[in-house]
């Protein structure tokens, strides 16, 4: 498939406006002077809507698009609870553990690790997410990237890989994390747009052009397996998502880590003018996030249907534009490289501020705001350059590439969920114990995988979940006497965790539309 000039046109066109409103907003940071706060963190002045979008934006990339659309192929709704789950996880982040972090006044996520425990913790963490980000999510995202252009628009896939990078730096290497955020409410607003004028165009495919009600009620009929939002243990694919696990077991953990301590993800909400609007950038991402299965899933789903002979499913989505028409295709088209170059400009941002202000500022301290600035530069080109290089040696053999990168950071991720929780809310946590439950993460994880490879991959983080914190505190109150920190950083007496009326009344909204659709598609 190929794109029409027209679409061609449309595309062109939404490339260039971005680059120029990015330019824009980088020429006036140009006037007010650039340094670290103002290059990583948007100079603290985010507005709530832009925290909203932004969030969105930097989640909805090529794995969440391509890769969950292909796992709707293959599993069915039941992966929309990745989404919807996370939508309740980002109330809690914004209620209990943002006041946080934004106390502690911190660029990144291992900076507020060294300020509770020591710099061993911070680098050891740091170094596990830069390797995490470059090898797993960049090159995840790039790869699918690649693919779909080359599903959509005929190019081959390593050049839709370079040209990816290349448009994530022309609109974000100048600008810093405030190009990014203000552009992203563009690339939200074309996504959510195109995503669902795509579902809308399937389901009344499906139904002979009888329109949506009549289409996803005969898509429920023939298809009635991939509305069970619970999986049974008879379901081939419930080694991916078992059972009520979804709702009390290991994708708690998975959502905490993703959400709450992953750098990429909360950097835009570091960056709030205040805590207030910081909550409500929250509660607006928590009912985009409830929007994003008729996005992703809803498109796969309907792939089994009228693409049943796919060679691959990560292919579902980029065929289902097939069904476009002039103009339009071009748009959605733009929506799905809106999606991808916003997340890579917000992993690569991410990456260089890791790098820069946890790794190399404690080894130059000596240098100038500006000097930083262009570290982190530099470190965003070479993060793109390795991702581009190892994207297809890591993830070509893989076919649903959402269930390969939840597995491979699931190693890791209970052990991170582990320190931050114990060292937020815990005053007794030592730095011993947080490398223990780092290292303990990975050997728990390795060796339950070994002895019980048939256990879904959920549970098995649930239970190195307990297995970690068990670990940390045993090994925390055994050397307590050798080290304690004692940093006002954990005290919680000057950090509020009241919320205003309308981040309540917010909340509780996700709380029944959770309810609702979970009793709806028990």
């Amino acid at each position: 498939m190929k794109l029409d000039m027209f679409d061609a046109g449309v595309f062109v066109v939404y490339v260039l406006g971005l680059l120029i409103i990015a330019w824009w907003i980088s020429r006036s940071d140009k006037r007010e002077g650039a340094d670290t706060k103002d290059y990583f963190l948007a100079g603290r002045s985010l507005p709530w809507w832009a925290i909203g979008a932004s969030l969105i934006a930097s989640n909805i990339s090529a794995e969440q698009i391509i890769g969950m659309s292909g796992s709707g192929f293959v599993v069915g709704m039941a992966i929309a609870s990745y989404e919807w789950m996370a939508a309740i996880t980002l109330v809690i982040v914004g209620k209990y553990l943002l006041p946080i972090f934004l106390k502690n006044e911190i660029f990144t996520m291992p900076q507020y690790l060294e300020q509770r425990f020591d710099h061993r913790v911070k680098t050891t963490l740091a170094l596990f997410w830069l390797t995490v980000y470059v090898f797993v999510n960049l090159t995840a995202v790039l790869w699918l990237g690649g693919l779909a252009i080359e599903t959509v628009a005929g190019v081959d896939w390593w050049y839709g890989m370079l040209f990816l990078a290349t448009f994530s730096i022309a609109y974000s290497l100048y600008g810093g994390l405030k190009a990014v955020a203000y552009t992203d409410i563009i690339q939200v607003v074309l996504l959510i747009f195109g995503g669902l004028m795509l579902s809308y165009l399937a389901l009344d495919k499906i139904a002979d052009g009888h329109g949506l009600v009549q289409g996803f009620a005969t898509l429920t009929e023939r298809l009635p397996d991939h509305f069970d939002m619970i999986l049974s243990p008879q379901n081939e694919q419930y080694i991916n998502l078992p059972g009520i696990s979804v709702l009390v077991g290991g994708m708690w953990v998975m959502n905490l880590s993703y959400w709450g301590f992953n750098q990429y993800i909360i950097q835009r909400a570091l960056a709030a003018k205040n805590i207030q609007e910081a909550q409500k950038g929250i509660a607006l991402a928590a009912y985009l996030k409830l929007l994003m299965p008729l996005i992703v899933v809803l498109p796969g789903i309907a792939a089994v249907v009228l693409y049943p002979d796919l060679p691959a499913a990560d292919q579902a989505y980029p065929s289902m534009m097939e069904l476009m028409p002039v103009g339009i295709k071009g748009l959605v088209f733009a929506a799905l490289v809106a999606a991808i170059v916003s997340s890579l400009a917000s992993m690569t941002n991410s990456i260089s501020t890791i790098f820069t202000m946890d790794i190399y500022r404690p080894a130059r301290p000596d240098k100038s705001q500006r000097h930083y600035v262009m570290v982190g530069r530099v470190t965003t080109l070479i993060a793109l350059g390795i991702g581009l290089i190892m994207a297809e040696p890591l993830l070509g053999k893989f076919d649903q590439a959402f269930q390969y990168i939840q597995e491979f950071t699931g190693v890791f991720t209970p052990g991170i969920v582990v320190i931050f929780l114990l060292g937020m809310f815990w005053s007794k946590a030592t730095s011993l114990g947080a490398l223990s439950a780092a290292l303990g993460s990975a050997v728990f994880s390795f060796a339950l995988r070994l002895a019980f490879p048939d256990l879904p991959f959920m549970d098995r983080m649930g239970l190195v979940f307990l297995m970690c914190l068990l670990l940390m505190v045993g090994v925390s109150l055994l050397g307590r006497k050798a080290q304690v920190n004692t940093d006002a950083c954990v005290s919680l007496d000057e950090v509020s965790f009241s919320t205003e009326r309308s981040f309540n009344l917010a909340s509780f909204g996700v709380v029944v539309i959770l309810a609702s659709l979970y009793t709806l598609w028990w």
